[in-house]
């Protein structure tokens, strides 16, 4: 199968535009560039989140009326609004 030279490249690439049109392939050319940068972001924001320690859990140990102990571990969750339905 042969490459395409730079001939063959300008016909596929008018024959693209003549079909899609200017417009549209500028919207598609946007979208996929906020989609990479996003990206980016995220994987930052991840590696950030990454190299932070761990907050250590609290343990309450807690007596009732009857005398009875009850020991209990807390967690801390944090939610993003990103994270929320």
């Amino acid at each position: 199968m042969l490459i395409p030279g730079g001939y063959e490249w300008l016909v596929l690439l008018l024959v693209v535009v003549l079909v899609f049109g200017t417009k549209k392939l500028r919207n598609v050319g946007g979208d996929l560039g906020s989609a990479v940068k996003n990206f980016k972001k995220s994987m930052q924001e991840g590696e950030a989140e990454a190299g932070k320690p761990e907050e250590p859990s609290a343990r309450i140990k807690q007596e009732d009326e009857a005398g009875r102990v009850f020991d209990a571990k807390t967690e801390q969750h944090h939610v993003k609004d990103k994270d929320k339905v």
